[in-house]
């Protein structure tokens, strides 16, 4: 085997919204309320319920040099169009010899809480629906086997949740994203009673749950001084307060086949984790009465229940052992910073190279395609899905560095001092001023 053999399914990746995808989907009476796409003097923003949101491409950078990434598309030309065009995005896809994707969405946010905070609920639960419409028909159904479609959720509303999941089960959909602690942004928590009927139904749908970082319990930032390089690197392992919270959740009792996955959570700090978590279990279990059933530990629940994934992550790979290598899969991280876009089967391939082959084919691909219900082959051919095959159809893309495209930046990119967290976050405050 070579890296040319690999198949390579990316389950964390996002889409940005083109101007057009709520108006297309929106009920037609009311097609003039939809979210849209407006300018604010040089910037695109989307303006819905008489509000404006600045978030149209956040950190969708991909193709800048590493130099430029710092600063924020502020319209649509400062991306590539793989960012919001489907068809592009599976030229880019080609290209860096990915065969299969999930996408996050950008305007709703990961787990669509943006329309949490609107106001009028029939509005927000239109542009759920909406939303979901684009991002099924639209965007994956651009091009068949070779996007794995997801969902948001009426999250305000149980009703309409249970609604839109039959809805969208019905269309083939086997995946919802979720915020990873909904406690934390005004839902009730996953230990409270509000979820059984969702948990029900995804369980019979045979959907999983998938919980992005950011969208709960998002990374802090240690001061405003603070570089926020030091912030970036803990990024991923912010979600593991919420990933304890998820081992000790009740639904794994009555709902023993439910998955759920970490998204852009990596694996390397897992295995002390589940160390931790086990010994917690025993050590302090005679007080705090937490019973898994059959003697159970945190570890087992974990390792049954909960998928992972990796974008370059030699350290968790080589102590695969302490996993459940049935639940970890690749993620690309297309279009943001953390992307190595489009060479991620140069990355991927050093890697992987010493692993068995049939751990390889489970990580790169075939774990992604039993969890979400995918099956790529069927559609176009296995002989067509390698990263060779791929990167021969995709060979006419351009890859060259797109420079100078401008955006959102602070004072200090130009003066290229130490950027702080501070400074970042007065400069996603100004894109909204």
């Amino acid at each position: 085997m070579d890296m040319n053999d690999l198949i390579l399914v990316s389950v964390d990746d996002h889409n940005v919204e083109p101007p057009e995808a709520f108006i297309r989907h929106f009920p037609e009476r009311l097609r003039d309320k939809a979210p849209k796409i407006i300018k604010k003097g040089d910037k695109d923003v989307w303006f819905f319920e008489d509000k404006i949101y600045p978030t149209m491409g956040t950190n969708a950078v991909v193709g800048r040099p590493r130099s430029e990434y710092g600063f924020e598309p502020d319209a649509f030309e400062q991306m590539r169009k793989g960012c919001y065009d489907a068809k592009a995005r599976v030229d880019d896809m080609n290209v860096n010899g990915v065969l299969g994707s999930i996408n996050f969405p950008t305007f709703p946010n990961f787990a669509g809480m943006t329309f949490l905070g609107v106001a009028d609920k029939t509005m927000a639960t239109h542009a759920v629906r909406a939303y979901n419409d684009w991002h099924i028909h639209d965007w994956c159904g651009v091009a068949p086997g070779r996007f794995i479609p997801m969902v948001i959720l009426p999250l305000w509303n149980m009703e309409e949740t249970l609604a839109e999941l039959k809805r969208a089960s019905d269309l083939g959909v086997h995946a919802i994203t979720f915020p990873d602690n909904p406690a934390l942004i005004g839902l009730p928590s996953i230990h409270t009673d509000y979820w059984k009927p969702m948990w029900k139904a995804l369980n019979d749908y045979g959907m999983v749950i998938n919980c992005h970082i950011g969208t709960g319990a998002r990374a802090a930032h240690a001061s405003a001084e603070t570089p926020i390089a030091a912030w970036i690197t803990t990024m991923p392992m912010s979600i593991s307060n919420s990933a304890a919270d998820w081992v000790y959740a009740p639904i794994w009792k009555e709902y023993p086949d439910l998955r759920m996955a970490l998204s852009e959570g990596g694996i390397g700090w897992i295995p002390y984790f589940l160390e931790r978590a086990d010994f917690t279990h025993e050590h302090h279990g005679e007080w705090t009465h937490y019973d898994f059933g059959g003697g159970r530990k945190p570890s087992d629940i974990f390792n049954k229940h909960i998928i992972t994934c990796f974008i370059d992550d030699r350290f968790g790979l080589e102590n695969l052992r302490f996993l459940n290598e049935d639940l970890v899969t690749w993620e690309c991280d297309y279009p943001h910073s953390d992307t190595v876009w489009p060479n991620c089967p140069e990355y991927l391939w050093k890697c992987v190279k010493d692993l068995p082959r049939q751990t390889i084919d489970k990580v790169t691909h075939l774990n992604a395609m039993a969890q979400y219900s995918y099956d790529p082959f069927s559609v176009l051919g296995r002989e067509n899905c390698t990263v060779g095959a791929l990167r021969e159809a995709g060979k006419h893309v351009d890859v060259s560095p797109r420079e100078h495209l401008g955006g959102m930046k602070t004072d200090s990119m130009d003066k290229k001092e130490i950027v702080t967290s501070g400074q970042i976050n007065r400069m996603f405050a100004a894109m909204g001023s």
